[in-house]
This record gives C-alpha cells, sequence and structure tokens, in this order.
C-alpha cells in the first residue's frame, strides 16, 4: 500500500514552527523527555519543535476540519507533557504523542456528534478539495476521495481505524497500539469500514 502522506493538504502554520532535526547530533528525545520530568522548559519546547509537524498531519488527517486542528494538537501536547510520568520509553515519545492525538480526536468526533444529534451543533461536511493536495496523481486523489467521502457516516472507531489503515498506513498491531484496542476488534472495525467503502465503490 503506498503512503498518501505527501498528497495531503492543509496544515497549519504552526508546523514551520516545528523543523526536524538534521545533523541528529541534539539531544535524543530520551534525553528531552527526562529533562522535561525534571520541569526544564526548554526540553519541553524542544519536544513541540521537533514533534509538531507530525501531531499537525495526523490530526489533520483523522479530524479534517481546519478548525479543530490546531487546538486539538495543544490539548495533546499539554496532556503528554503533564503525563510523561506515564511513558515508559522516554525514546517512544513520538509513538505515544501519536496515540494521544487519535484519542483526542477521538473525543472530539464523539462530542460532535451528540451535539450535532442534539441539535446544538451544524454536521460540517469534509471539505474534500482543502483535505487532499492539488499534487496528488488521480489514482491517490481518487483513493483519499473514497475514504474521506465515508468517514461521516462511520462510526468513530471505523472511521479511525480506516483513516490509519488506508491512509497513515499503519499495520493492523501498530492502529491497536494507537487506539488502544485489542488486534481481534482493530480487525472488526476494518472489516466493517472496508465494506462500506466497498459498497460505496460499487454504487
Amino acid at each position: 500500500m503506498a503512503p498518501l502522506l505527501p498528497v495531503l493538504s492543509g496544515f497549519s502554520a504552526m508546523e514551520a514552527a516545528s523543523p526536524p532535526t538534521k545533523s541528529g547530533a541534539g539531544p535524543t528525545d530520551a534525553a528531552l523527555v527526562i529533562a522535561a520530568r525534571a520541569g526544564e522548559s526548554w526540553a519541553q519546547e524542544a519536544l513541540f519543535r521537533r514533534h509538531a509537524r507530525m501531531a499537525l498531519g495526523l490530526a489533520h488527517r483523522v479530524l479534517p476540519q481546519a478548525s479543530e486542528v490546531d487546538d486539538l494538537v495543544q490539548d495533546a501536547f499539554l496532556y503528554a507533557f503533564e503525563h510523561l510520568e506515564r511513558l515508559q520509553n522516554p525514546q517512544a515519545f513520538a509513538s505515544w504523542l501519536g496515540s494521544i492525538v487519535v484519542r483526542t480526536a477521538s473525543k472530539r468526533l464523539r462530542r460532535q456528534r451528540l451535539l450535532t444529534r442534539l441539535g446544538l451543533r451544524r454536521s460540517e461536511p469534509i471539505d474534500l478539495d482543502q483535505v487532499i493536495g492539488r499534487s496528488a496523481p488521480a489514482d491517490v486523489a481518487l483513493e483519499l476521495r473514497a475514504v474521506y467521502g465515508i468517514l461521516e457516516r462511520l462510526p468513530v472507531e471505523e472511521r479511525i481505524a480506516l483513516v490509519l489503515r488506508r491512509v497513515e498506513t499503519m499495520t493492523v498491531e501498530q492502529i491497536a497500539e494507537t487506539m488502544n484496542l485489542s488486534v481481534s476488534t482493530v480487525k472488526r472495525r476494518l472489516a466493517a469500514a472496508e465494506g462500506r467503502l466497498e459498497q460505496e465503490r460499487r454504487a
């Protein structure tokens, strides 16, 4: 399955503040986490700068409404910094942060759907032209439109599992870890989402 990430658009201006480490000579994530646990604010800032782009991209792909992305990422980083003691492997900060982004997005999606059902919020359809980059090859753009075209009709866990599989190209095991679900549960969620996707293609 070819990665679809480079052809997705819609990054926030915050990504400019998070250049990747080029030389590899800077402190490791583990060293930064240990310093951040000790209350060193520079270490928190370094972790943010290093991983904000990843978090923003993931948040945008899981929850494409642009108005939500910056707040989601800020909430995820705040949670991460407040609960660093829970991270058993400090070098795994990036994947741990990614799972926090996904869980935060899941909570927001559930809240949005509840408010919509109660008539307290208007449903916001996904603007596919804002999600899919103009440089996307025709076949990739078609795949992305198919995936994002059905998301609003899927239950939250199926929606997130499908994005992590089809867009993030994660394995089932990685999805299970990210979503804090069993592998068998992820397989069921994916099977249901893939079935819906196939139905849409045949329609």
